[in-house]
């Protein structure tokens, strides 16, 4: 098999939450595999940057809070600016509120369900938009849960956005690969990330998650990686509307 089929030399990769946690660990891989990285993120990235840097491919920093729309088009011309065109989006960002259903409030359903969803949509159309005028194949990534497959506990806006990412990566996939679009997700397990870390720190919890996890012990970030290299790649251009799950066995069990 020609491995060349796996590298990314050349191509330009918009990746959301890129500063931290998963979307650091995808923007380092796709980096390693040649990839140029347009990081997203609400936050400083200079340690995201350091990183990809050091693989020899270039970091363009954007700094947008994706709790509404409003930044798409500013990200899409920063980074064909800088760049020229876009090859990869992967719709990393999210964010997650526990609290018991019958509490909930109404600003943290919105708050998530327009960060995890409706801003994922809205990039995804403006990316796909892009690829058609390019006249160029795209790749879209979004990452999704456990959560699209279960219930969870005390995070019902996040199970509803997540679930919703799995059935929008399909819906997308039946549009646009008719056009060279491929339209893909990925199930983190349980990771070392900021949004784990109340289960991490409760000692029963994560007893409880380990004990359930063939692998027997929590993803880390690096972990995506190789899942995001493969469907951004062109090994994975027959490769539509599925979402990959990566977690350690656990929808296994």
């Amino acid at each position: 098999m020609n491995l060349d089929r796996f590298s990314l030399k050349g191509k330009v990769a918009v990746v959301t939450g890129a500063n931290t946690g998963l979307g650091q660990g995808v923007a380092i891989a796709m980096a390693e595999a040649g990839a140029d990285i347009v990081g997203v993120g609400r936050s400083d990235m200079s340690e995201t940057e350091a990183a990809v840097k050091a693989q020899g491919v270039r970091f363009l920093p954007v700094l947008a809070d994706l709790l509404s729309i409003e930044p798409i088009d500013r990200i899409l011309k920063e980074a064909l600016d800088a760049f020229g065109k876009i090859d990869i989006l992967v719709n990393n960002a999210g964010i997650i509120r526990r609290e018991d259903a019958i509490d909930y409030s109404v600003e943290d359903w919105d708050d998530i369900l327009n960060t995890n969803l409706r801003t994922l949509f809205f990039l995804s159309q403006a990316a796909a938009k892009q690829f058609r005028k390019q006249n160029t194949p795209g790749k879209i990534i979004n990452i999704a849960s456990m959560l699209s497959y279960q219930g969870g506990i005390r995070v019902p806006a996040y199970t509803a956005s997540k679930s919703g990412v799995l059935g929008l990566t399909r819906a997308l996939a039946n549009e646009w690969a008719k056009f060279g679009i491929n339209v893909n997700g990925i199930a983190p397990g349980y990771m070392v990330t900021n949004n784990t870390k109340a289960l991490r720190d409760d000692p029963q919890r994560s007893a409880a998650i380990l004990d359930r996890i063939p692998a027997g012990k929590w993803g880390e970030p690096a972990d995506i990686g190789g899942a995001a290299v493969f469907l951004a790649s062109a090994a994975a251009d027959y490769v539509h509307g599925f979402t990959l799950a990566v977690d350690g066995g656990w929808l296994a069990r």
